[in-house]
């Protein structure tokens, strides 16, 4: 069984449909980035496989063990969330706070996972610095660091570099794609075209309410849909 799958998935809000009927399947160690126009349904996709919206119709299913509270997640920065008054290492220690139910305390695990996983993202240093105080890439690699505390099966990324200059921007996707190296499942929303056919496995372009194409990244360079947009962004191989 896939690790997450759609079945026939109507998702909207305000009694407003924005995707009909999509069915896709994402399988383990797989690199998928969702892509499409502004208004496209693509963060409402991303917070419907999170379970925090209801679909109108249709489910979300997961399979290869993963349970509903084990999916990592990058969500796009607000302004408060920049300014968030915590050090590092509580910030990325936050990531366990689904796994420990009503136990208000980290255990040694716990700790030991953050840690091992601010290593991983070359901030270990930053441990004891302000959260606020870092720069945006620096921020990024916090939360990448939380994201992964809450699992290291599948990351779901909305936008992430978004708002991080050229080198920052290449930096971190670099560091996802080392993620998704290590087995790690990658389901990631861009506006960047350039970075996801660069990094992606699968591709899942929506428009007009639906899935335009669902399927490896070679499948959609050589499909209308893949033609149409890659034109439209100015991207050359």
């Amino acid at each position: 069984m896939a690790q997450l799958a759609c079945q026939d998935l109507y998702i909207g809000y305000e009694g407003k449909t924005v995707i009909s009927g999509l069915s896709f399947s994402v399988e383990a160690g797989s690199y998928l980035c969702i892509i499409g126009d502004n208004g496209s349904g693509k963060s409402t996709l991303m917070k419907t496989l999170l379970g925090l919206k209801t679909p109108l119709s249709g489910q979300v299913l997961s399979g290869e063990g993963l349970k509903p509270n084990e999916i990592g997640y990058l969500p796009q920065q607000t302004l408060v969330q920049k300014d968030f008054p915590a050090s590092v290492r509580e910030v990325v220690r936050s990531g366990c706070l689904n796994k420990s139910g009503l136990n208000p305390f980290y255990t040694k695990a716990q700790k030991q996972a953050a840690d091992e996983n601010m290593e991983r993202l070359g901030i270990s240093a930053l441990a004891k610095r302000c959260y606020r105080e870092l720069s945006g890439g620096q921020q990024q690699r916090v939360l990448l660091a939380r994201a992964l505390c809450a699992t290291g099966q599948i990351l779901l990324l909305d936008e992430p570099a978004a708002g991080l200059d050229p080198m920052m921007s290449d930096e971190m996707y670099e560091l996802i794609a080392e993620l998704n190296g290590s087995g790690t499942t990658i389901i990631m929303v861009s506006h960047d075209i350039s970075a996801s056919l660069k990094y992606a496995s699968h591709i899942l372009h929506l428009g007009n309410q639906k899935a335009l194409f669902c399927g490896t990244k070679d499948g959609y360079l050589s499909s209308e849909a893949g033609r149409d947009y890659t034109k439209k962004a100015g991207y050359m191989r």
